[in-house]
């Protein structure tokens, strides 16, 4: 499995292209739909499913464009359809933890509210797709519409018990790093580490 980084947009989002063979996934597609329309060509491949791990304009933003043209349904948690502000006839909604495949991916989606009350990290293999639930060394705000610092906490220590070389690939590349391992955040993210010890995010 290829995992390939696109960093679009003002704001240091990082859109997902996983592959495998000539089929494609991509997570949280936003910003600039025809570089990523222009990658999957380049690189010859079918894009077969559109996940979101949350619902936040950064995330989202025209991507209902490349969801209209491809055919394709985005997968969005049902708590965050009003965020999102795409049209729910290109959504396929969901509610909770959920297991499935998409062509030769197999997906495991596992709720993590906090930062938004629809947040999810989406797993694929070894590799965990955070969104803004966990950077490397820091965590998402909680300090916005349907935030709650008390889920993201929880949210915390139950990613915290996930494998150690668990890879984590988060929404942004803030400080230009997008990736990490759930040893490495156990041990040196301050949030983690304090969500463990029951603190406040």
């Amino acid at each position: 499995m290829q995992i390939d980084v696109l960093e679009l947009g003002p704001m240091a989002n990082c859109t997902y292209l996983i592959s495998e063979k000539n089929d494609a996934l991509l997570i949280d597609p936003a910003w600039d739909m025809n570089f990523i329309s222009h990658t999957l060509t380049q690189k010859n491949l079918t894009l077969r499913g559109v996940l979101f791990t949350h619902g936040h304009f950064d995330h989202v933003k025209f991507a209902q464009q490349l969801l209209q043209q491809t055919g394709l349904k985005g997968y969005l948690e049902e708590k965050d359809i009003s965020l999102a502000g795409i049209d729910p006839q290109f959504l396929h909604t969901y509610s909770g933890a959920q297991q499935f495949k998409i062509g030769p991916f197999d997906i495991k989606i596992t709720p993590t509210p906090g930062h938004t009350a629809g947040s999810v990290c989406i797993q694929i293999g070894n590799a965990l797709f955070t969104g803004d639930t966990l950077f490397p060394g820091a965590c998402g705000r909680t300090d916005l519409p349907t935030s709650d610092p008390r889920a993201m906490r929880q949210s915390l220590v139950e990613l915290s018990r996930l494998p150690e070389d668990t890879q984590i690939f988060a929404g942004h590349s803030y400080g230009g790093k997008c990736s990490s391992t759930i040893g490495y955040e156990r041990v040196n993210n301050p949030f983690m580490r304090n969500a463990l010890r029951g603190g406040e995010i």
